[in-house]
């Protein structure tokens, strides 16, 4: 039997649903615009993609994409499943997204298509391995068995000299915290260097490790060119940094794969520019399809967004990126959900009653950094909050003995 990849896609179009699918699937594979010379049935058999299913969806009542053709009075929305011939591309993540993304959004008889899913072959599994440390490698380095994993990412996100970030990782280590990590802004600067920095976070944290017993995992950017991740990588390795961070959508898939490859640390995957291809509900490819991709490729970490964000998700959005992480992919591939944006202690509960699970890290930046009594106050407010979420106590209760939740709660509320 010949193996299949089916894409998922929701469309809109002025045509007949199966018109629009069939140009789709042609576009995609063995068909053009005209018959030509040698585009034969026996060819077309082989490797053309077909038309899986079709269901009709309500129309959204939005605007056509620009130079979409036909009357869009008329417009039809529908689920669409097309099947590729693997033997088209083969088990490759750039050659996928050519075949099932291409040049589809630019089609004129569509005027929405996106991306939703993808059902992809074992093949696929025998040649990615994924990651390589997931949920429980990374509970195991952070020593950290169960409950969610605290972190926090550098702030402000630029600017801070060695000195100044010698301290502010000394204070939220001595606090507790269980993983710090660089923005997604800071990268190689002249004013503090990735050598300098990797030299003056491992001397802060293990100098707290020697006193207290505990080192936090501080995961370090070293999104680059391709032809420098490599080195970027052992450079942090060499000086007993224990995580690095890409930006999985600014190197790509390939410098994911590429990186993990050569990776002997967990990588932690942020999504950096991913709302420009999924923001708008016309366009793009949806997170459930992208966090299959990102986890093929290596990513031990991925951003999911977190609940009540300061960015254009919904909370049954987040809610549902969360759930695809923590799905089984080929059987495995764990890999851990991160939240962020906006996150505080006031919103522990209602995350985990979303949720439930505490296989989660949880970040907050100015949830943390943004304490009255500072980021140290802000890491255990954060700890408390989430230990009276998984035990079921009320927060104001714990608030009236926790007096660093108390002032959490006063200054960020429970948004």
């Amino acid at each position: 039997m010949t193996e299949l990849v089916r894409a998922i896609y929701e469309i809109e179009t002025a045509l007949p649903l199966e018109q629009a699918a069939e140009v789709m699937a042609g576009e995609q594979s063995s068909g053009t615009f005209v018959a030509v010379a040698r585009e034969t049935a026996e060819l077309k058999l082989r490797h053309r993609a077909t038309v899986a299913a079709i269901e009709e969806l309500p129309p959204s009542g939005r605007p056509p994409l620009p130079g979409a053709a036909g009357d869009w009075s008329r417009a039809r929305r529908g689920r669409v499943m097309i099947d590729f011939p693997l033997r088209n591309f083969g088990p490759s993540l750039p050659n996928l997204l050519a075949a099932v993304a291409g040049n589809l959004f630019e089609l004129r008889e569509v005027g929405a298509l996106r991306l939703v899913d993808l059902d992809l072959p074992g093949a696929f599994a025998e040649a990615y391995p994924g990651p390589a440390f997931g949920v429980d490698g990374t509970r195991k380095l952070m020593d950290r068995p169960d409950g969610p994993m605290i972190g926090t990412i550098v702030k402000p996100s630029v600017g801070l000299g060695a000195d100044e970030l010698a301290a502010l990782v000394t204070e939220l280590a001595e606090a507790g915290i269980d993983f710090i990590k660089d923005d997604e802004l800071q990268g190689n600067p002249p004013h503090l260097p990735l050598a300098e920095r990797v030299a003056v976070v491992t001397d802060a944290l293990q100098r707290v490790a020697d006193r207290t017993g505990r080192l936090p995992m501080y995961a370090f950017n070293i999104t680059d060119d391709i032809s420098r991740l490599a080195s970027n990588h052992d450079l942090v390795r060499d000086a007993g940094g224990r995580c690095v961070m890409i930006c999985v959508t600014t190197v790509g898939l390939a410098g994911l794969q590429y990186l993990r490859e050569r990776c002997e640390l967990p990588i932690h995957g942020h999504r950096a520019m991913f709302g420009a291809l999924s923001r708008s509900p016309q366009l793009g490819l949806d997170f459930v399809a992208f966090q299959k991709l990102a986890r093929l490729a290596g990513a031990d970490h991925l951003h999911t967004n977190g609940i009540s964000n300061k960015f254009y998700e919904t909370d049954d959005q987040v809610v549902t990126s969360i759930a695809a992480v923590r799905a089984p992919l080929f059987g495995g591939y764990q890999t851990l959900p991160v939240l962020s944006s906006g996150q505080s202690p006031g919103l522990a509960p209602a995350t985990y009653g979303m949720v439930g699970t505490a296989d989660l890290l949880v970040l907050a930046g100015g949830g943390i950094h943004g304490h009255p009594a500072g980021p140290g106050a802000g890491v255990r407010a954060m700890r408390s909050a989430w230990d009276a979420a998984l035990t079921g106590e009320d927060l104001d209760q714990r608030a009236g003995r926790d007096a660093d939740l108390a002032t959490a709660l006063e200054t960020f509320g429970r948004r």
